[in-house]
């Protein structure tokens, strides 16, 4: 008996010990709640911008020249995987490989520390700067008009709320036409042709930094969810072995003062 009651209450003290330390990662992530959904939404204000720049420009006919607009098929697929830096996230990090294997033939670039400890590469999801978007943006483009790969795409996690993030695919070259878009009052100088080249590394780098941030944001909401529950579940499992706890010893004590009255009797 007085073995169960040490290791009720070495359980007790282990869980109390987690749901310290839940509580402390769930202040983190509270912290950068706020600063990650700014940058989140600039870039996608930023995105949505240089998107319809490039979407008025692919309505061109004359755009139909460039090779950023070369339909080639998908033998050779080029993927940017966004991950997390850590773990403790829910699901957040597994549904993202979980849809990276899908495309398991593809060549695929990691950002997060997690997505790069699977597939190589050194970028941190947190501290993805424009500059490291800009440099990625300008390689693949020269990769994809030289006909190193046929099509690029952004796996990453779409922030829908606190509660709810979702693993998608993102297809950025080529370039597809859109007969619906209007340019009416638009001139580009020199020509649409030029300013369209010149103007898809830009934009290759806009959609990189914006997947970047909204993977981020929803990384550490899915962090403030998991890090609750994990909280919950763990202040409900202290209640429990605190009753087996008083159990025990009211089972001990029980015991002891038994013995000494059957001894007594003696």
């Amino acid at each position: 008996m007085g073995a169960d009651i040490k290791k009720l209450r070495n359980r007790i003290k282990s869980v109390d010990s987690t749901l310290h330390l839940t509580k402390a990662m769930g202040l983190v992530a509270s912290s950068k709640i706020r600063k990650s959904m700014e940058a989140m939404n600039k870039s996608r204000e930023y995105a949505d911008m240089v998107g319809k720049v490039i979407s008025n420009l692919a309505s061109c006919r004359e755009c139909g020249k460039s090779p950023y607009m070369a339909e080639r098929g998908d033998s050779k697929t080029c993927i940017i995987v966004i991950a997390g830096d850590r773990g403790l996230a829910g699901g957040y990090n597994a549904n993202v490989f979980r849809l990276a294997k899908q495309y398991a033939d593809a060549e695929f670039i990691a950002v997060g520390k997690r997505a790069c400890d699977r597939y190589g590469g050194n970028y941190s999801a947190e501290y993805f700067s424009f500059a490291q978007a800009s440099v990625l943006g300008k390689e693949i483009c020269r990769r994809f008009a030289e006909g190193e790969i046929d099509r690029v795409g952004i796996i990453n996690t779409k922030y829908i709320s606190m509660m709810a993030q979702e693993a998608q695919i993102s297809w950025i070259l080529p370039l597809t036409r859109e007969d619906d878009v209007q340019m009416k009052g638009v001139i580009f100088e020199p020509d649409e042709l030029s300013v369209l080249n010149k103007a898809v590394p830009l934009y290759t780098a806009g959609m990189i930094i914006a997947a970047v941030r909204e993977s981020f944001a929803s990384e550490v909401a899915a962090r403030r969810c998991a890090m609750d529950s994990a909280g919950k579940n763990a202040k409900q499992m202290i209640d429990d072995l605190q009753l087996a706890y008083n159990r025990a010893r009211q089972g001990a004590i029980t015991q002891e003062i038994t013995e000494i009255v059957a001894g007594s009797g003696m």
